[in-house]
């Protein structure tokens, strides 16, 4: 009786598939030495491969400015371990921007800005220099969020940050947000387990009612520093100021598409041109 012939298929076993890690760029406007930004990196830091590229000094209030009439200088710092980090002599939007283009050399999966020491709700994200950043990077097809605590202390407690700026940072790397998504979160100042959870929120119209103080220097000359109370007009349950002044961490969608699109609807009907 002839044997039968047994076939046998092999599968031949290559080198395992290497898996890249996202890139995170990181940033904010405090400045490289601020508390803020090493508690957003010891948030993430294992999420993926963390480039920080920050200002070397407070940028705050900076808003979307960028340097036109001097040079920008990047020096690589050994600031935090383990972790590739460069300090620039300019704003918060020169260093996303030159991250991208002089450092990563390609775009960073995603952009985190902050944590900032203090609120960055309703028309704060205006002035704010952390939330510019995270602008420009959505500009820039990057998907992007900024942290914002409402403690100015630089001994605040970022617990309750750090927590829920990682579980963000892990539902951006998971849920892959369109690449011009911009994410404005602010984070309240209280105990972590007092945090009752995020809302998705809407932006609150709220404003600051300024005042200009009058002063004079020691040598006689006439100066003026800016003063201002926060008013909230919007009583609405939906807003961010509502959710923080609740407990709850606020995650306001924006977009850098100034456009008044209802205006513009009603002048093309109305004004005949």
């Amino acid at each position: 009786m002839a044997k039968t012939k047994r076939t046998e298929t092999i599968k031949k076993k290559g080198p395992p598939k290497k898996i890249e890690k996202p890139v995170i760029l990181v940033t904010n406007d405090d400045g490289i030495t601020a508390p803020g930004i090493r508690n957003l990196i010891e948030a993430v830091k294992d999420l993926g491969t963390v480039v920080v590229v920050a200002p070397d000094k407070p940028q705050s209030g900076m808003g979307h400015a960028i340097t036109i009439g001097s040079p920008l200088r990047l020096h690589k710092v050994s600031t935090f371990e383990g972790i590739e980090a460069y300090q620039c002599t300019g704003t918060p939007v020169d260093c996303v921007k030159l991250a991208v283009d002089k450092i990563l050399h390609r775009k960073p999966d995603i952009c985190l800005s902050g944590i900032n020491h203090g609120a960055n709700h309703s028309i704060n994200v205006i002035y704010s220099g952390t939330m510019s950043a995270a602008v420009e990077a959505a500009i820039e097809s990057i998907p992007s969020a900024g942290f914002s605590l409402l403690d100015y202390s630089i001994e605040a407690d970022f617990e309750g940050a750090r927590k829920y700026a990682r579980l963000i940072v892990e539902l951006m790397l998971k849920q892959k947000l369109d690449k011009h998504s911009v994410l404005n979160v602010n984070i309240p100042a209280i105990p972590s387990e007092l945090i009752k959870g995020m809302r998705i929120c809407r932006q609150a119209y709220a404003k600051y009612e300024e005042d200009f103080i009058e002063r004079v220097d020691p040598h006689n000359r006439q100066y003026y520093w800016l003063t201002g109370e926060f008013v909230n007009f919007d009583k609405g349950k939906d807003t961010d100021v509502w959710a923080l002044a609740n407990n709850y961490v606020s995650v306001v969608p924006v977009q850098f598409d100034l456009t008044n699109y209802t205006l513009k609807e009603k002048l093309e009907k109305t004004w005949n041109i």
